[in-house]
């Protein structure tokens, strides 16, 4: 068989494949019809969730499942913009890894609204500006992002999805690194990049910048400078990639969650966010626990942050699995209720990785 003809088949599978997107749009359209009736969310995390099980699990050849995530990402995207667009606000500004990590969950064909804070993200949602938000929440190395922690305790917005994201810094400069003389970027990425640094560069000055993408913008004006940053923010901000992958641990993982005004429905493998407190008594944060005990639910994580409106009084955070509307989780949490102070559900949402 020659070129030719091969060309010829892959021209024809084209054409098919482009009708069924266009068929898949349609139906699309007339499931976001019904939605609309309904007073149902256009985005739909378990949805997306099943779908792209459900295509994993189908047999194939060469398409790896990580490709065909990546394929169907846009998709999805693509039908997720048919009439208005979402917005998506995110911690900016462009190119920050929570931009990243925006488009790894919701594709390139949607509206980003770029925040200068946390907080600002939550507000642009709240308001209804955005219809979604991004924000950081932990890091495998730094621990828990507070700023988000403390915003979930007073907003009403829900947890809907999470996105977990291996990060990857990268040094970027106009200049050669015999020239660099001072490199900019967060506090928390320095932290990351400590080991990297101190051989490479003792003797650089190294200035702290409100995010990494504002680092780059500094750096792109500034002479003999470098910043640390993603290989987006190079390609925003016109930069050279110095040096890749410089972060000091290979496992640097950084989680995000998707806020919005509605939590996602059940998938079979959720995930459940709460914030708690606890009343003033010995053995009160045992007694706190001893319910997900009973009804066999196991936490993966547990955290404490301070209230910050009585001294050495705390909020709890837990991550547990399974879903809101489980009856062994709706059971331990409605126990959990009698002996707390305080109790949120933070959302439900899809246990991605």
């Amino acid at each position: 068989m020659n070129l030719k003809t091969l060309r010829k088949q892959i021209d024809s599978l084209d054409a098919h494949i482009v009708n069924d997107l266009d068929k898949r749009l349609e139906i699309t359209l007339k499931i976001r019809n019904i939605k609309k009736k309904l007073g149902k969310g256009i985005y739909s995390p378990e949805r997306e969730y099943e779908v792209l099980q459900k295509l994993k699990s189908t047999k194939r050849g060469l398409l790896p499942d990580s490709a065909l995530e990546a394929i169907y990402r846009e998709v999805m995207s693509s039908a997720l913009s048919l009439e208005k667009p979402l917005a998506i606000a995110y911690l900016g500004p462009e190119a920050t890894f929570t931009h990243l990590a925006a488009i790894k969950r919701f594709g390139l064909q949607l509206e980003y609204i770029p925040c200068f804070s946390i907080s600002d993200v939550f507000k642009e949602v709240e308001r209804g500006s955005a219809h979604y938000g991004v924000v950081p929440i932990e890091n495998s190395i730094e621990g828990a992002i507070t700023h988000t922690m403390d915003m979930l305790i007073d907003s009403d917005l829900k947890i809907c999805s999470q996105i977990v994201m291996n990060v990857s810094h990268n040094l970027l400069s106009r200049y050669t690194k015999e020239k660099i003389t001072a490199i900019y970027s967060k506090p928390e990425v320095f932290s990351q990049c400590r080991l990297w640094l101190r051989e490479n560069f003792p003797k650089a000055d190294l200035i702290d910048a409100a995010s990494t993408s504002r680092a780059a913008q500094i750096v792109k004006k500034e002479k003999n400078a470098a910043c640390i940053a993603s290989t987006l923010a190079a390609k925003v901000y016109q930069l050279r990639v110095v040096a890749a992958n410089i972060e000091d641990s290979p496992s640097n993982i950084t989680r995000f969650l998707v806020i919005g005004t509605n939590g996602a429905g059940p998938t079979g493998n959720d995930k459940t966010s709460v914030v708690f407190s606890i009343k003033d008594k010995v053995g009160a944060l045992h007694d706190m626990l001893v319910p997900f005990k009973k009804y066999r639910i196991n936490l993966t994580k547990i955290e404490s942050r301070p209230s910050k409106k009585k001294a050495w009084d705390y909020y709890f955070f837990v991550d547990l699995e399974g879903h809101i509307q489980d009856k062994n989780v709706a059971r331990a949490l409605e126990s959990l209720e009698h002996y707390a102070k305080y109790l949120k559900i933070l959302g439900s949402y899809p246990n991605v990785e």
